[in-house]
């Protein structure tokens, strides 16, 4: 049943105006609703929570969100900024001094973009790749990002979204589990890069190793030039316990951890 027909089912669709056959300026005559199955009650009680959640807070329910499937829909990713190439390349520092501050999602979704997003109609990306087969994959650890609830999300540049992997804020664990590096955990959100080898390997052997570090290096870099360019602060970590991570992140089997971004307000 699509979404229009189960709202109606349950009368909450506004009438536009009478029908055929209605007194004019007359009263609407009330009809008795169809039962509801299971799965429309629960869709019903979930709805009564979020708008009970907004009452009280204040702030208006995510309308990116699909409960359903756990996903956030980002936002169009800008090709236009207000600083050129050429300072963003002067700018770049590593920042770890992060002061308090949520990210927004609409620059989430841009430093993702940054580092992986899809650029071409053929699949092709913003980093290059050996043989444009694409091994690596992008999770954002989100500790303060407006709209995003703490989590990890798995980030899927063919449909520029987050999918939700893991629930709750991961940050101080990751930075325990990146060599006790505590001002990880003091930024905004973490991009982490991961691999999996197989995809270059098959064909590269085993120099496909070389070309996947290679390309997360670009990848970071397009990252840490984007933070610049939004007036925020990154800095590139490689000293990590890949099984911890992996562990965090609730990465697939073929999957292995190459890079981490933390990103955060200046």
């Amino acid at each position: 049943m699509g979404n229009r027909s189960m709202w109606q089912k349950i009368g909450l669709t506004a009438r536009r105006g009478p029908r055929k056959g209605d007194a004019e300026g007359g009263a609407t005559q009330a009809t008795s609703a169809p039962a509801l199955s299971r799965l429309e009650k629960m869709v019903v009680a979930a709805a009564a929570v979020a708008l009970a959640a907004w009452a009280c807070s204040g702030t208006p329910p995510d309308e990116r969100a699909d409960p359903a499937t756990a996903t956030i829909r980002l936002p169009e990713p800008r090709v236009r900024g207000e600083m050129s190439l050429e300072q963003c390349l002067r700018a770049r520092r590593s920042f770890r001094e992060f002061r308090d501050g949520a990210l927004t999602l609409e620059q989430a979704g841009q430093l993702l973009w940054a580092a992986q997003g899809i650029t071409d109609w053929r699949g092709f990306r913003t980093a290059p790749s050996a043989g444009a087969l694409f091994p690596l994959e992008a999770y954002l650890v989100a500790g303060r990002v407006e709209s995003v609830a703490p989590g990890v999300y798995k980030y899927s540049p063919k449909r520029h979204e987050l999918r939700l992997v893991a629930s709750g804020d991961k940050r101080m664990q990751l930075a325990a589990a990146a060599a006790a590096q505590d001002w990880i955990g003091n930024s905004s959100a973490v991009v982490v890069l991961s691999a999996v080898r197989e995809r270059t390997t098959r064909k590269y052997r085993e120099r496909g190793i070389r070309y996947i570090y290679i390309e997360s290096g670009h990848a970071a870099q397009n990252l840490c030039l984007q933070a610049v360019a939004l007036g925020l602060g990154a800095a590139t970590v490689g000293a990590f316990d890949d099984a911890a991570v992996k562990r965090l992140l609730s990465l697939p089997e073929e999957e292995e951890p190459v890079y981490i971004v933390p990103v955060g307000r200046k």
